[in-house]
């Protein structure tokens, strides 16, 4: 990186770059949402090495040279060392019936014969397809906990998250990379196993070279005022929305010395076995009642991907405005680096389908909020990036296509 680079709002380079073998280009942010972040933080955006290539696509270079059966001994000797021989559950899958945890917990039951409990973080708002495809999951003979968050907080976060940080979906994601741990902590299961990897959409390859979650997930803080969710204070939710700190907890990191008493650890199964998200959905298919959308999702083409969370698609909606590449461009730059479309196509597909607005659940989504229609486009006028943005006939277009390059 050039010392002379000149950032812009959220720590973005003001200088547009595409992926010379993917669609994505380097306003794109990490997965990674942590609570300590602030208004306007974005942590890890995605790396371009000096040949102008992501460290996405690297790493699914790197895919490629991996030996893919000494990766599937180790499984089978992670399997053995936390197997348990008395019926007891020896593994718990996290997921909401979405194909990557359809194929986690069927490969582990059926294939490696461990005995799943699957345990779910559920959406705010299901959609229909979610939710049948949610039963689905269950159909092959597993059983799941499911932890039930407190409405009224959870509409509150997500309000606050959306006004605040131009994020709704914050409150969702650090339930759902918390509840497990957790949950293996309270149910003395010490292995759990998701699917994927976030190193698969650009996270640092570092993240995927070891098959275990970065300890910085488990870490506590002890002062409120360094923990921030929806973009305020702890220490302010607690007091001006009367909250209590048990109200919070489902959100916040598990206990270090509690992952360390109970020698739990978080594998990926992406690790161990070659990931491809349309085997994973063929799989899933094929191994449960698992059914795409009947409709292509808004603001892309895809039918079978983050299907179950109405917020789902306003969240892909806010990113493209922050930062953007909206839902076309995330699921274009992974079947391009899979080898499913050449880059062309997926560019083709990003001019035509790439930040629509999700018309289809808007009204559930301010509804569930609590906003009016025009504070919603107020919200999204706050956050919508200068550099990225310009006015053309009275309408707002990127000042760097990525079919402009």
């Amino acid at each position: 990186m050039s010392t002379t680079e000149k950032f812009g709002r959220y720590g973005l380079s003001l200088e547009v770059k595409f992926c010379k073998k993917c669609t994505i280009n380097n306003q794109r942010p990490s997965s990674t949402v942590e609570f300590r972040n602030k208004p306007g933080e974005t942590k890890n955006a995605i790396v371009f090495d000096e040949n102008g290539v992501c460290s996405a696509c690297r790493f699914a270079e790197k895919k490629k040279r991996i030996n893919w059966q000494d990766r599937e001994l180790q499984l089978h000797e992670l399997c053995n060392r936390f197997r348990r021989n008395d019926g007891r559950y020896d593994v718990i899958c996290p997921g909401s019936g979405g194909k990557d945890s359809v194929m986690a917990a069927h490969i582990l039951k059926f294939k490696y014969n461990m005995n799943p409990i699957l345990i779910t973080w559920p959406p705010a708002l299901y959609t229909e397809i979610g939710r049948k495809n949610f039963e689905a999951w269950l159909e092959p003979g597993f059983a799941n906990y499911t932890y039930n968050q407190n409405r009224k907080v959870h509409r509150t976060l997500t309000r606050l998250a959306f006004e605040n940080l131009g994020h709704p979906f914050q409150p969702f994601i650090l339930g759902q990379k918390n509840l497990a741990p957790k949950l293996s902590v309270l149910l003395d299961i010490p292995l759990v196993v998701y699917g994927e990897n976030e190193a698969e959409y650009g996270n640092s390859i570092a993240d995927n070279d070891k098959p275990t979650r970065d300890s910085k997930f488990f870490t506590a803080e002890d002062q409120l005022e360094n923990i921030f969710l929806g973009g305020i204070s702890a220490q302010e939710l607690l007091k001006k929305y009367n909250f209590s700190i048990t109200d919070l907890e489902a959100y916040l990191s598990v206990n270090p010395h509690s992952i360390e008493k109970t020698g739990t650890e978080v594998h990926y199964l992406g690790y161990y076995i070659k990931w491809h998200p349309q085997e994973t959905y063929y799989y899933s298919v094929e191994n449960s009642n698992f059914m795409p959308s009947d409709m292509r999702s808004e603001g892309s083409y895809s039918k079978y991907s983050s299907l179950d969370d109405k917020i789902d698609w306003l969240h892909y909606y806010t990113v493209y405005i922050k930062f953007g590449n909206g839902r076309c461009t995330y699921d274009t730059s992974q079947e391009v680096r899979n080898g499913d479309i050449t880059r062309d196509e997926g560019i083709s597909l990003i001019k035509r389908f790439d930040g629509e607005l999700p018309k289809v659940y808007l009204d559930s989504c301010l509804e569930y909020m609590d906003i009016t229609e025009q504070r919603f486009f107020d919200v999204i006028e706050e956050f919508r990036t200068p550099h990225l943005w310009k006015q053309q006939h009275g309408q707002w277009v990127l000042k760097k296509p990525i079919w402009e390059e």
